[in-house]
């Protein structure tokens, strides 16, 4: 049984782990707030952007159809791209989106795909190079979700296609539901996904006119997608990574709780039980004299 001081410095080490994590939720909190306004107002600029490349890509067609809209026309050469966070202490988010991006690896190698890797977050890339290291092509942190965070990625996503390095590139990120659901998500980037873009806008028989002609537009919007979904799967894992921080650190806080209340009980037990002893060993000293 361990000793009065042993069990009092254990749960001066609890109190102490005790605020750490309690400060850390009320962090979490206040950060999550913020992320969630902006991985929500981030939605309906990407689905808007789906919904004109989906008007855009009803008129393109045959050989002069963009490849970032039609593809290569082959799939053996796959980009997987896996965006986590940077940080842990967030209970199984980070795992659960690299978990979702070896089920994908593995199924693809296992189709016999020629499959690479570009991760974006230290946790993928930690997680994911004891399997895969050897297929990565880029690694970027995750940092603060913006434009410019995005920008680097979504360009190197354009000259590994461009180069002929890649003939279908899929996103693999969380996206953020509630405080208390995050949903791992695998999204095709590369031939770009058009269907289900936006609503459809009763125009009452009139037809768009584009000036310039549509692979025009196309040729300039496509690469911007590929920015804005880039950009989109950070804010969603930003906000998805504050929920599950603050959730975990909750978690934690309650837990250490309860293990200083346990350890107190038997703190008090083994106390009383000294001082039964020394009062047992005054007595029998006393009625032997």
């Amino acid at each position: 049984m361990a000793s009065l001081k042993e069990l009092r410095n254990r749960i001066a080490s609890l109190q102490s782990t005790q605020k750490i994590t309690k400060a850390m939720q009320m962090v979490a909190a206040a950060k999550l707030r913020r992320a969630q306004d902006a991985a929500q107002s981030a939605r309906p600029y990407a689905a808007r952007m789906a919904g004109v490349l989906a008007n855009l890509a009803a008129g393109v067609s045959g050989p002069g159809a963009p490849k970032l809209l039609v593809g290569t026309g082959s799939d053996q050469k796959q980009l997987v791209v896996v965006a986590t966070a940077d940080r842990g202490l967030a209970g199984g988010f980070n795992s659960s989106i690299v978990r979702l991006a070896r089920e994908r690896i593995a199924s693809l190698i296992a189709a016999g795909k020629d499959v690479r890797i570009i991760v974006v977050g230290r946790k993928a890339r930690d997680q994911l190079r004891r399997f895969y290291g050897d297929r990565y092509v880029a690694v970027f942190e995750a940092g603060v979700p913006s434009l410019a965070s995005a920008q680097p990625v979504a360009d190197k996503i354009s000259e590994l296609f461009e180069a002929g390095e890649a003939d279908v590139v899929t996103l693999i990120y969380s996206r953020f539901r509630s405080v208390v659901a995050q949903i791992p998500t695998v999204r095709q980037l590369i031939p770009a996904e058009v269907e289900g873009g936006g609503a459809k806008v009763d125009l009452k028989g009139a037809g768009y006119e584009y000036e310039p002609d549509e692979e025009t537009i196309l040729a300039t919007l496509l690469p911007r997608n590929i920015t804005v979904q880039v950009l989109a799967a950070m804010l969603e894992n930003q906000a998805g990574f504050f929920a599950a921080q603050m959730s975990a650190m909750d978690n934690a806080t309650r837990n250490a709780g309860d293990m200083i209340n346990s350890l107190n009980i038997i703190k008090n037990r083994t106390r009383q039980a000294q001082i039964t002893k020394e009062l047992i060993e005054i007595i029998s000293g006393a009625e032997a004299i």
